[in-house]
Formats: C-alpha cells, sequence, structure tokens
C-alpha cells in the first residue's frame, strides 16, 4: 500500500475525546491479556492436579476404552476457552476503536480537500 505524505489533523473531536479513547482502547488490550493469563493460569493449574491424580492411580484405567481415558482430558482443554473468546472480544474491541478513530481522521481529512 501506499503510504500518505500528508501529517495527521490531530483534531480534537467534538463528539469524542481522542486520549479517553486511546485510554479505554489501552485498557481493554491490557485486560485481555490479564484475562487470558488467568484462564491459562487456572487451566493449567487444574490440569497439573489432575495429571498428579492421574500417575497416581486415583483414577483407575482399568476395563477403560481409548475414548473413556480421552473423556478424562476434555475439561481441562475446554476450561481455557471461555479465556480465548474473552481474549479475542476485547482484542477486537481495542482494534475497532483505533479503526473507528483512524476512520474520523480520513474522514475530516478528505472534507477539507
Amino acid at each position: 500500500m501506499s503510504e500518505s505524505n500528508e501529517s495527521k489533523t490531530n483534531f480534537i473531536g467534538t463528539y469524542y475525546n481522542r486520549d479517553k479513547v486511546m485510554q479505554i482502547s489501552k485498557i481493554a488490550g491490557t485486560f485481555a491479556w490479564i484475562a487470558l493469563g488467568i484462564y491459562l493460569f487456572t487451566t493449567l493449574n487444574s490440569f497439573n492436579q489432575f495429571m498428579i491424580q492421574y500417575v497416581t492411580g486415583i483414577y483407575s484405567q482399568k476395563g477403560m476404552s481409548i475414548f473413556d481415558v480421552l473423556g478424562f482430558f476434555t475439561p481441562y482443554l475446554l476450561q481455557l476457552v471461555p479465556g480465548l473468546l474473552y481474549f479475542a472480544g476485547l482484542k477486537f474491541v481495542q482494534h475497532t476503536l483505533l479503526i473507528l478513530m483512524d476512520m474520523e481522521d480520513n474522514t475530516r481529512r478528505a472534507a477539507r480537500k
């Protein structure tokens, strides 16, 4: 893509405060990583507890098929899914705010020409 030679307008918007939108965007990005970290930590902690119990023989596998054994592990994989959804949603909010601000800036620049 070709880059624009024009400088940014730095227009202080009538309908929003640019600094507040940037702050909200940064907060959303930070919360996204915090949520992912918390869910990852709790998932790994639960999985480690399960593996200790599984290896020591608390969970017996006699007479079980491979599908039954795999069924032991699926809840720990699914425990991470809400964290991934929160992460994706908050990152979507962060980038959407930035894109909308760029659209506003480009619209004002185009209107001046």
